[in-house]
């Protein structure tokens, strides 16, 4: 057995992993991969030479590069993730069910920054429910999946942005920041909650960290919208929102566009 380490320095959040997943399925030789995102660092198991998995790897572009092969190497009995997947069970629904109250409030408080978080929490629900509905299937029906998932984040994302900028041009309410801040902390709250469910579950591998990595994000845009929430108040203008909308829907057509790499 042997035991290839690449250095990934474009790997940062789930989006990649699956990537590098899905790409490397097909190869027979490859018995098993340990990402450690964290550190953008990928271990490769396998029986043949490395050359053909480099190369779909770098077909990537993630700026991959090969630092060391070993040739006696020991391949890690795999994990019981039966805990780590509950949790990330968990982790969907809230991320999920947040999309739903914040879709909803936003169009109730005429706010774009609460439409577009609730977008980022939809992201977020997609990377998860590939990662939990994949595991076993076929590469082309986790294509499919992935291809739909990516051109329907990236419709949504467009007609937010198509919306701001509507309401930058013209005459439109000013949001009611009430909203806007009670609901983006219950979102806040959410996401703590999910990072401690992750954080509970102490586990070094690549999926759980990445879960990390990708819930702190979202506590980051949770305080964007609240901080654009109070200053609608003291503004009493419409354009902290309508910013904090703009810079969220960059994030989400930025993750469609990684889900949309996988089917490549």
């Amino acid at each position: 057995m042997k035991k290839s380490t690449f250095i990934i320095t474009k790997m940062d959040c789930p989006s990649e992993e699956q990537m590098i997943r899905m790409k490397l399925e097909p190869y027979s030789e490859v018995k098993q991969l340990s990402f450690d995102i964290p550190h953008r660092k990928l271990e490769v198991y396998h029986t043949k030479k490395v050359d053909k998995i480099h190369q779909a790897i770098s077909e990537l572009k993630l700026n991959d590069r090969l630092e060391n092969t070993e040739d006696e190497a020991e391949l890690p009995l795999a994990p019981d993730d039966s805990k780590q997947r509950k949790i990330l069970w968990w982790v969907l629904g809230i991320n999920f069910g947040f999309f739903v109250v914040e879709m909803t409030t936003g169009w109730i408080s005429n706010s774009m920054g609460l439409i577009a978080d609730s977008l980022d929490m939809l992201a977020d629900s997609i990377v998860y429910a590939l990662s939990l509905f994949a595991v076993g299937g076929a590469v082309s029906r986790k294509k499919k999946v992935a291809k739909f998932s990516g051109y329907f984040q990236m419709g949504l994302a467009l007609l937010g942005f198509s919306e701001v900028l509507r309401r930058f041009f013209s005459e439109s309410e000013t949001p009611l920041f009430q909203w806007m801040i009670f609901i983006a902390i219950l979102a806040l709250i959410g996401n703590l909650v999910s990072l401690w469910l992750i954080n509970k579950a102490k586990s070094e591998e690549a999926h759980m960290q990445a879960s990390a990595i990708f819930t702190s994000n979202d506590i980051i845009v949770n305080g964007g919208v609240i901080l654009a929430g109070v200053l609608v108040y003291f503004l009493d203008s419409k354009w902290p929102d309508l910013a904090i909308g703009g810079i969220v829907f960059a994030f989400v057509m930025r993750g469609a566009v990684r889900i949309l790499k996988l089917t490549k």
